[in-house]
């Protein structure tokens, strides 16, 4: 598993979703979604330690903009990764998550930090659980948990369920930014014109980085038009992205962050400085994700 168990704790990284469409609806209402995602180098962290009760505690930047109850997803986590085992198995257990992305922001946070935390606890309690069973038991929390716990380059289909990791997938270089405007994904879906729309292209057989974006360039994020009739600060963030120099932005997830493709650090940070300099109120971010 990719995330990062150390002294300094485990990662829960930052999902984007570089492609997003929208193929359908289920009757129990859930939409079908065909999406590639990477992951950042950078996110969220949690901390797992012997209690003699559990306990769980939030810190960081955007501690605030989270609940400590069991309406947050690590807690539920938690108690559905005990299930099933004795006591002495899966005992009390203190947990801290440090906060360092915004909330509602079309980052997978809260199921990247539910997924990090099935992978700790697993750890933790020594239950050799993998990747496959932790996926199923993340799954009826929420539908990205699967695509957080294996955080790698992967398209997903289905409601997101249905997972293809791709091998041999480059980094990317880009800028997060986020206005700071929450968007609920519930109302971007209900605004949502259609719900059938066409599937992802195949990918190129051989992928670097001029053809993954020449590739994407015939993709789409099907949530960003209704994201930005909700919050016209997307279209502001997209425009700063394009005009500090990103080879390609676009919305991730239902928003509200946008990310720009850089072709190397040395422009990703100098956009980072420019567009923060002017949006000191906003999250900008220059991170790399992972390779496969």
């Amino acid at each position: 598993m990719p995330h990062l168990n150390t002294p300094a704790g485990i990662l829960a990284p930052a999902k984007i979703n570089l492609a997003l469409h929208v193929v359908g609806q289920k009757t129990d209402g859930y939409h079908l979604i065909e999406t590639l995602c990477v992951f950042a180098e950078g996110g969220d962290r949690l901390f797992a330690f012997d209690s003699m009760r559990d306990e769980f505690e939030i810190c960081g930047p955007f501690a605030k903009a989270v609940p400590a109850s069991k309406q947050n997803l690590v807690i539920a986590a938690r108690d559905a990764l005990r299930t099933g085992f004795a006591e002495t198995a899966a005992g009390p257990v203190a947990i801290r998550l440090e906060k360092n992305l915004p909330v509602a922001a079309g980052l997978g946070g809260g199921s990247s930090d539910a997924a990090a935390a099935l992978i700790l606890l697993s750890r933790h309690w020594q239950l050799g659980m993998e990747s496959v069973n932790l996926s199923e038991t993340g799954l009826p929390l929420g539908a990205d948990i699967p695509m957080c716990v294996h955080a790698v380059p992967l398209i997903a289909r289905g409601i997101g369920e249905a997972i293809e990791t791709i091998a041999n997938f480059p980094s990317l270089v880009m800028v997060l930014v986020n206005p700071g405007v929450p968007v609920p994904t519930g109302d971007i879906f209900a605004r949502l014109k259609s719900k059938q729309n066409p599937p992802l292209p195949a990918l190129p057989g051989d992928l670097s980085d001029t053809s993954l974006i020449d590739w994407l360039k015939s993709t789409r994020n099907d949530l960003q038009p209704p994201a930005e009739s909700v919050a016209p600060e997307i279209a502001e963030s997209l425009r700063a992205l394009e005009g500090s120099g990103a080879v390609l932005a676009r919305m991730t997830g239902s928003g509200a962050t946008c990310f720009g493709i850089f072709e190397n650090t040395d422009d990703a940070l100098a956009a980072e400085r420019i567009i923060a300099s002017g949006h000191p109120q906003w999250f900008v971010k220059a991170v790399e994700t992972g390779a496969s």
